[in-house]
């Protein structure tokens, strides 16, 4: 049954809107609202909708795809990415588009929007009029194309987009129809969905190529060997003739021609119909000439010129093999290049430990709902995100933060989905499941880096847009000189030479040379904790000069820290820290709580604290063990009438110099010691910014420090430069000062407060920490809580634009070395005339070198990555 129109009805609008009864009543339940009924569209969800698209096998193949979908009403913008086959379309705002209309504009021009099927249970259904309400309810989900719902089985197919829509919106749709719905019995998973769809086209390639193979080589076997070896000429004259040879090739390459070779016409034909001719049109040419005239040489040489009867069976069976070689290949190397989406997708947990009426469920974790306890047990994934509320463990986060160490956790401490529980068990509760876990979020920001284009892919985008119609009047200009001004037989020169340009003349290395370093580059980044959101940012980063940090939770822990206790005469280091810590303990202040913090570590016992009065600016007091105790800067000393001796307030300006918070601890109005706190340097901070001074870049602080404290901090860490005192809302200020002396700036922040510098910046960089993602916040998200990840994102940046440029200038300088070779130009003076066969292998090896080269990304050692830096790209 294919899948009913949205607009009909398939019950009164007035039906009763209770649920199917026990007693089959027939169908009692709440109608399908209109507006599902309607249709969804891609507008409904936003403005942008990304569609994976099969098929394409170059550069010119994605501009097609392009030009198909940018015309479809409603449609704003369309971009195709070659290297991840997948479009992404924007939407005029307020328009509503159907994938369904999208996926016949993309097959319209010779493609296919690539599709999967599941299937689904549906309980509650009793008569047909219930099948036509849940054919209509999941008919009606956006992404859908295709519905059949089995009432005797209760099953429901559906053939949808992947990523057009999701298991959940299926299941709402059933549940929103009233019945219950769920259960995927096959197929759904998205990570399922893609390397499936993967592995079927690189599965269908190969029996192409090797069917292809098959009858080509003994083509070539018998042609050339007719033609160049003389023994074996005299052998196959003796045992058939010349004509019945021709027939015997000819049998063999019609095989070729419109068996494996048919993917060139089924691609090429709609391409050039559409005015956008491409890769698939050339080949597809290309062979149909030297197909087309060897037939006419062999049933009817007569109308041929004298001297012109020649076959070139040959040519058209081993191009199209070769061609049908070299994509398969192509295709294994692209799989190996989206290694790092897979193996995200891969991280996710299939099933969930749920604990319901004390007793522990193993459900689906797509079932998972938030508030949910999960039960994680040693050696298991953490299904979805969550806060541990009983038991403790080591996580490894790896996955998250690119850290190897696992990290320690307890009652109140974040789990994100993916990471692996090493040792203990605890139960959690999820707080974000589906597509708002960290790692969904995480897969949809490496998607979008790969999908993106760098400012440098335009100059191949203008080429590849004018190249193919260039290619084609070149051969024809090819063969008009060569049908002037060649030597006899001229129109085989002509031919061979016109065949030759439109084979070797591919663009595929030129349009895959920018999106595969990209795709290969933000996987290995990923693969660091380091995430790229746009080409932009990578190509922006390779070029920064001068990398500005914020230094509260960027250069250091972000939490004070006692480094000092002083005590004066007549007083003890334990008792003083006791006392100022039971005073504190009473405040909400940070200070107040690394005194706290550090009287614990010590093993204290804390007396209770009266009378706590706290003095905004100045400090806190109250009455411990019946003494008063006063905490707090010197003018709280002040206030208090408490003398500083010289002795105290030297000790307190060297701490001062040394980038700490000098605090008095007075005890019934005599000073009894000074205490520091300090916000700890990172242990990987000095390391990083090292690095980043060897990559030749200047190193700047922002800071809202006083000028000594932040000239401290800047002389310990060797920080070239300093903006001291910056106010929050300043500091997009500062950044735009960095930037007024031409240079290009990358700001390093939180990702939250530092958000207007991140966006001022030509790079804005944002620390996370494992569940504090801030995606949004910045170009480029390093989820470890340390700078290392700045210097690796700046030599992964550097070397994925210097292997873009490698590919883009192998791409040009190919085609504009050896388009005139094939035509020929190198024949009056040397003799030598290219064949079409070595024009194929030439076409192939361009491309291979393209993603062989952009493959070499995948090994790329960086600077603090545990090994030594090689220059690998």
């Amino acid at each position: 049954m294919s899948r009913p129109s949205p607009e009909t009805e398939t019950s009164p609008p007035d039906a009763p809107s209770h649920a199917p009864s026990a007693e089959g009543d027939a169908c009692a339940v709440e109608p399908v609202p209109s507006e599902r009924r309607e249709g969804h569209s891609s507008g409904e969800r936003g403005e942008r909708l990304t569609l994976p698209i099969k098929g394409m096998s170059c550069a010119s193949c994605a501009k097609s795809v392009e030009g198909a979908l940018a015309g479809v009403d409603g449609v704003a913008e369309a971009r195709v990415n070659f290297a991840t086959e997948r479009a992404r379309v924007g939407l005029q705002k307020g328009r509503q588009v159907p994938v369904g209309k999208l996926a016949q504009a993309v097959a319209d021009s010779g493609y296919e929007v690539r599709t999967a099927e599941t299937a689904l249970t549906v309980q509650g259904m009793t008569c047909a009029s219930c099948v036509s309400r849940v054919e209509d309810a999941l008919g009606a989900v956006e992404g859908v194309l295709e519905v059949t719902v089995n009432l005797a089985t209760d099953r429901a197919t559906v053939r949808y987009v992947p990523g057009a829509t999701e298991r959940t919106d299926l299941t709402q749709a059933i549940r929103d129809a009233g019945y219950e719905g769920g259960g995927t019995e096959e197929g759904g998973d998205r990570a399922d969905v893609e390397n499936q769809a993967r592995e079927d086209e690189q599965r269908s390639m190969r029996r192409r190529f090797l069917w292809a193979l098959a009858f080509a080589l003994p083509v070539f076997v018998l042609e050339m060997g007719f033609m160049h070896i003389p023994a074996m000429e005299a052998w196959i004259t003796d045992q058939v003739s010349t004509q019945t040879l021709y027939y015997v090739l000819f049998a063999l390459t019609s095989v070729v021609q419109f068996g494996p070779g048919r993917y060139f016409y089924k691609h090429g034909w709609p391409a050039l119909k559409s005015g956008a001719p491409d890769m698939n049109t050339l080949v597809m040419m290309g062979t149909s000439a030297a197909y087309g005239y060897s037939v006419v040489a062999t049933f009817l040489p007569t109308v041929l010129p004298e001297g012109t009867v020649h076959v070139y069976y040959e040519a058209a069976a081993t191009i199209i093999t070769l061609i049908l070689a070299g994509n398969y290949m192509e295709a294994l190397a692209k799989g190996r290049a989206s290694d790092a989406i897979r193996s995200l997708l891969d991280l996710q947990a299939t099933t969930a430990r749920i604990i319901r009426d004390g007793e522990a469920v193993e459900v689906d974790v797509r079932d998972v709902g938030p508030g949910d306890v999960v039960r994680v047990r040693p050696g298991e994934k953490v299904p979805v995100d969550g806060e541990v509320v009983d038991g403790s463990s080591y996580v490894d986060e790896s996955m998250v933060t690119g850290e190897p160490d696992p990290v320690s956790k307890g009652e109140g401490d974040e789990v994100v989905g993916g990471t692996i529980n090493k040792t203990g068990s605890f139960t959690f509760r999820a707080t974000r499941v589906g597509e708002e876990t960290v790692l969904s979020q995480i897969v949809e920001m490496v998607e979008q880096a790969q999908g993106s284009a760098p400012p440098i892919q335009s100059l191949a985008d203008r080429v590849v847009r004018v190249f193919v119609p260039f290619v084609l009047a070149t051969a024809a200009l090819t063969f008009g000189v060569w049908m002037v001004w060649g030597p006899d037989p001229v129109l085989t020169y002509a031919l061979v030479s016109a065949v030759s340009v439109l084979i070797i003349a591919c663009p595929c290395a030129m349009g895959i040379a920018t999106p595969i370093s990209v795709m290969v580059g933000t996987g290995r980044a990923a693969e660091l904790g380091v995430y790229v959101r746009e080409g932009d940012a990578l190509q922006a980063l390779h070029a920064a000069d001068l990398v500005a940090l914020d230094k509260t939770g960027t250069l250091t822990k972000g939490r004070p820290e006692v480094t000092d206790v002083r005590p004066r005469d007549g007083f003890g280091e334990t008792d003083v820290l006791r006392w100022a810590a039971a005073v504190e303990a009473q405040s909400e202040h940070p200070i107040g709580a690394a005194l706290a913090a550090r009287a614990e570590e010590r093993g204290l016992a804390l007396p209770d604290a009266t009378d706590f009065e706290a003095i905004p600016g100045h400090g806190v007091r109250a009455t411990v063990e019946e003494r008063d105790v006063a905490v707090g800067a010197a003018r709280l000393m002040e206030r208090h009438d408490v003398a500083i001796p010289a002795g105290a307030e030297e000790t307190a300006d060297r701490l001062a110099d040394a980038a700490k918070t000098p605090l008095y601890v007075a005890v019934d109005g005599t000073l009894a010691a000074v205490v520091a706190v300090a916000d700890p340097i990172k242990e990987s901070t000095p390391a990083a910014l090292d690095a980043l001074h060897t990559l030749g870049i200047e190193v700047a602080m922002v800071t809202g420090d006083d000028e000594r404290t932040a000239r401290a901090i800047a002389d310990q860490l060797g920080i070239d430069r300093v903006q001291a005192e910056v106010l929050p809302d300043e500091k997009a200020a500062a950044v735009d000062d960095f930037q007024a002396g031409g240079r290009t700036v990358a700001f390093v922040g939180d990702g939250i407060n530092d958000a207007p510098a991140l966006a001022q910046a030509d790079v804005g960089i944002a620390i996370g920490t494992g569940t504090d993602v801030a995606i949004e916040s910045g170009d480029i998200v390093l989820m470890a809580g340390d700078l290392r990840g700045v210097p690796n994102a700046v030599h992964l940046s550097r070397s994925t634009l210097r292997n873009i440029k490698q590919n883009l200038f192998w791409a040009f300088a190919y085609n504009v070395l050896l388009i005139p070779v094939a035509a020929g130009v190198l024949y009056p003076a040397f003799g030598l005339l290219l064949s079409p066969a070595l024009a194929a292998l030439a076409m192939v090896f361009s491309d291979l070198f393209v993603v062989g080269n952009a493959l070499r990304l995948r090994r790329l050692n960086v600077p603090l990555g545990g090994e030594q830096a090689v220059a690998t790209a």
